[in-house]
């Protein structure tokens, strides 16, 4: 039974890491975050933080070994990481679905569209061929791509990259999951089918009702899409705010590098206004300077920060940050 103080997914002290020849790559470092009933829920950092793999590690996708998961990914009340193989395959595209970053790769190149959303709705739903092949044609008519019941017969290849991604959104809402993981849904899309992307995504999430932890480095899009945003550097959780808050006043320095390096067009536009940088360069996994993560590159660095790792700092609300210029000395 839900309650409203209940999360839908509840990621406790997450730990993913990969054994490979040069040592472990600890790729997911200790990351809590919640996705509450009927919201989406933003995850952005550069590129290399641990985003993708912290998605993949909810659905067990990640072949182990070289990675080893360990924590709590509670849905429903059930650890996701305690169950077995069989329990796990009927939560993927079932009750969780992902959309990947690259259809292209993540589609079936011999199957046709049609055949790849009634294969998971037959698997799922136990619907019949001919009621699975039909509502396959549904669903890529609810996600606006013409022509759908001609559409549903031709493979990946024939498509468009924005009428793949639908497609991909069509399969991953096949089956009315409650829990949705969009992965750079909008990545390698022009400027044009990303907004019509993400409109779809929020139609879609109303109509539906399904929670969204919508992972990206585009803070423009959690800006449109996310009600809550999770910001992560080198496997870590750095700093998390409802949206508005996080714009209007970020806490931690690199979240102040992340909104600080994106452009600004209009009124508020200030002529000769360079972007800021964040100087430096995100640190090797295998490497990971002692201490902060942030501190080699940080503006605001203190002796503390390069001997102790800084704990994470409740600010009120539905604020934290782990920063040492917020710790109580």
């Amino acid at each position: 039974m839900n309650t409203d103080n209940e999360p839908l997914l509840a990621i406790r002290n997450l730990h993913t890491c990969f054994h490979v020849f040069e040592g472990v790559v600890n790729a997911v470092d200790g990351v809590d975050l919640e996705v509450p009933h009927g919201e989406t829920v933003g995850l952005v950092g550069e590129s290399g933080c641990g985003k993708s793999v912290t998605a993949l590690s909810i659905l067990r996708l990640l072949r182990c070994p070289p990675a080893e998961i360990q924590g709590q990914v509670i849905f429903h009340g059930r650890n996701l990481l305690d169950l077995d193989r069989e329990g796990i395959r009927k939560i993927r595209g079932n009750a969780i679905s992902m959309i990947f970053q690259e259809p292209m790769t993540s589609l079936n190149p011999v199957l046709t569209i049609g055949e790849q959303i009634a294969e998971a709705v037959r698997l799922h739903q136990g619907m019949s061929r001919r009621e699975a092949w039909r509502w396959a044609e549904e669903m890529l008519r609810m996600v606006q791509i013409p022509g759908a019941r001609a559409r549903a017969r031709e493979y990946p290849h024939k498509l468009s990259g924005g009428m793949r991604q639908r497609a991909m959104i069509a399969m991953a809402l096949s089956c009315n999951p409650q829990l949705l993981l969009a992965d750079e849904p909008t990545t390698a899309l022009d400027v044009t089918i990303q907004a019509q992307i993400m409109s779809l995504m929020s139609n879609l999430k109303e109509e539906f009702g399904t929670s969204i932890l919508l992972i990206t480095h585009d803070l423009g899009v959690i800006a449109e899409m996310a009600s809550r945003v999770i910001v992560m550097y080198a496997g870590k959780v750095v700093e998390e705010a409802p949206v508005k808050e996080l714009f209007k006043e970020p806490l931690h320095p690199y979240t102040k590098g992340l909104l600080g390096s994106v452009p600004v067009i209009g009124r508020k536009a200030q002529t000769g206004r360079r972007l800021h940088e964040i100087p430096g360069t995100v640190p090797s996994l295998l490497e990971m300077p002692r201490g902060c993560r942030f501190h080699p590159r940080c503006p605001k660095m203190m002796d503390v920060c390069s001997g102790e790792e800084p704990p994470t700092i409740h600010m009120g609300g539905d604020r934290r940050v782990c920063c040492w210029l917020f710790a109580k000395t």
